[in-house]
């Protein structure tokens, strides 16, 4: 048994090339050799949100706090609240994160396949997220 004490390591902000707005990082987890297991929980400020993404052997999403969005590439933008567990198939192309004006929180959770826990690309444009709020 191993027991990660909270607070054992600091609050990041995620990286800009992946990220739009504020979103901090905390509490990474990647477990032993021979496990898959990466995670870390992500707080999102109002209309933060991730790029456009894929993971190999997809991700599930612990919404805590706040109010959120998810969304898979051409379907409608589905509102998650605190207790809702969002599974994203793997390959499906999709983005989350914080709505227009409430801040959300959720830990992440996915399974690493030849050192790729995620495949990034385009961010999600302005236009595409105010569409979410009309």
């Amino acid at each position: 048994m191993k027991i990660s004490r909270s607070g054992s390591s600091p609050s990041v902000w995620a990286p800009e090339e992946h990220y739009t707005g504020m979103v901090r990082l905390d509490g990474p987890f990647q477990r032993e050799e021979g496990s898959r297991i990466l995670g870390r929980t992500n707080t999102f400020e109002p209309g933060a949100r991730t790029a456009w993404h894929t993971h190999p052997l997809g991700q599930t999403l612990l919404i805590l706090s706040g109010l959120g969005w998810v969304q898979r590439r051409n379907d409608p933008i589905e509102e998650v609240r605190p207790g809702d567990i969002v599974w994203i198939r793997p390959g499906e192309e999709h983005w989350h994160g914080a709505t227009a004006t409430t801040a959300m929180s959720h830990v992440a959770i996915v399974e690493v396949v030849d050192d790729i826990a995620s495949e990034w690309m385009e961010k999600v444009s302005d236009d595409e997220f105010r569409r979410s709020t009309s």
